[in-house]
């Protein structure tokens, strides 16, 4: 026994020795993400657009373009225009009933998105940014200003 404690022992200083030990993760990415990965973001919802789809969850990233008065039939609703990088622009309906308002948006500002796309002739409609009360829809979710809404 006291032989392959001290075989072991020697294995790790061998180890250390040469500069070995855990191999380093990389960090996770950040909304500073390469651009490529917003050009498949882009491309994709593109995709979506010209097929006409609906129901498709989706995660991407744009601008605001305009800010829009809340919707207040049925379920609240704040809502904004967000243009891509491509230049498709997107409605983003995101229930305020159910999750946090993003109090002080403003024109220019980079929000993130990961939620249902719906097809609409002005580009589509980014909706369920939010977790889902009933439990039953995929949670989704907003980014801005370094905090996560849903």
């Amino acid at each position: 026994m006291l032989a392959g404690v001290a075989v072991l022992l020697c294995v790790v200083v061998a180890l250390l020795a040469r500069g070995g030990g855990p191999t380093p993760v990389p960090a996770p990415m950040t909304s500073s993400a390469p651009s490529a990965v917003t050009a498949e973001e882009d491309a994709r919802l593109a995709r979506l657009f010209s097929d006409k789809a609906t129901g498709v969850q989706v995660e991407g990233r744009g601008e605001v373009a305009r800010l829009l008065a809340d919707d207040e039939e049925g379920g609240r609703h704040q809502r904004f225009i967000l243009r891509l990088a491509s230049g498709q622009t997107l409605l983003v309906a995101h229930n305020i009933d159910v999750a946090p308002r993003l109090d002080g948006l403003a024109v220019g500002e980079e929000v993130r998105f990961f939620g249902e796309y719906v097809y609409t002739e002005a580009g589509g409609t980014i909706h369920w940014t939010h977790h889902d009360p009933g439990g039953t829809h995929v949670a989704g979710w907003l980014e801005w200003n370094g905090r996560r809404y849903g």
